[in-house]
């Protein structure tokens, strides 16, 4: 079949490494996210997420065809939700969306496609910087591959919050770090991202700074802890559990 570019219609789609219930989740697709299509095997849908490049294999029922103008129409108009949650009526009933979604939050309604919303219902916040986005996750449980309120991974984390100020980072730690200027441990300013390695020296962990020495991250679910220039101090039991590998500012 030929490639075709669609929309993610639920609220949270998983996406698996291979076409199996069984397969990892590697990562998901919020709603409205654009994915081209390269083929489907019902019920699985080979997909490359437009905005990161990350591939997988969704359920075929969790996307909606778009043609290239309706997907040039929607890419155009659309931001990212800011909103932890919202309560969207839909052709097909009302459904819950989360932070990170791809819809124009300033519009109270809008269309994709042929397929038209309204927002009945957002949660009220009232963040300014991307420390304080980052605490409203706290206590979210950890989720391999998640990107919602609902679970989350590190990377997860800080992908969907700075895109919330013109940053598309890519998916993984491992490419996240890549990307922006070294800090030295004594310039760290709130909303730097704190990088740490694996035994083979990948990046495989991140977190946010407030620039006073603490660290948001992804450790069973999202907590607080200290950052020292060695690395991560549990706030409970003091133990060292990241070595520190370096500090990047967007």
């Amino acid at each position: 079949m030929s490639k075709f570019n669609a929309y993610c219609l639920v609220s949270i789609a998983p996406v698996r490494a291979a076409a199996a219930d069984e397969s990892e989740i590697v990562s998901q697709l919020l709603f409205g996210e654009i994915i081209e299509v390269h083929d489907i095997d019902v019920p699985w849908a080979q997909i490359k997420i437009l905005s990161d490049g990350y591939e997988g294999y969704i359920d075929h029922k969790h996307l909606r065809k778009l043609s290239d103008n309706e997907v040039k129409r929607w890419s155009d108009g659309n931001s990212y939700l800011s909103h932890r949650e919202v309560l969207l009526s839909t052709p097909w009933g009302n459904q819950r969306i989360s932070r990170g979604s791809f819809i124009p939050e300033e519009m109270d309604s809008f269309t994709i496609g042929q397929d038209r919303f309204e927002i009945l219902e957002k949660s009220q916040e009232n963040f300014t910087t991307l420390y304080e986005y980052a605490e409203n996750y706290i206590n979210t449980p950890y989720l391999w591959g998640g990107k919602s309120v609902y679970g989350i991974d590190c990377s997860g984390i800080t992908q969907v919050i700075y895109r919330l100020f013109g940053w598309n980072l890519p998916r993984d730690a491992s490419k996240q770090v890549d990307h922006g200027q070294l800090v030295s441990f004594e310039d760290i300013q709130s909303g730097d991202l704190a990088y740490f390695n694996n035994s083979k020296g990948i990046s495989t962990h991140v977190g946010i700074l407030d620039g006073i020495g603490n660290i948001i991250h992804a450790s069973g679910h999202i907590r607080k802890d200290r950052l020292t220039a060695e690395g991560i101090i549990h706030a409970e039991s003091g133990i060292l559990t990241h070595k520190l590998h370096v500090v990047k500012r967007m």
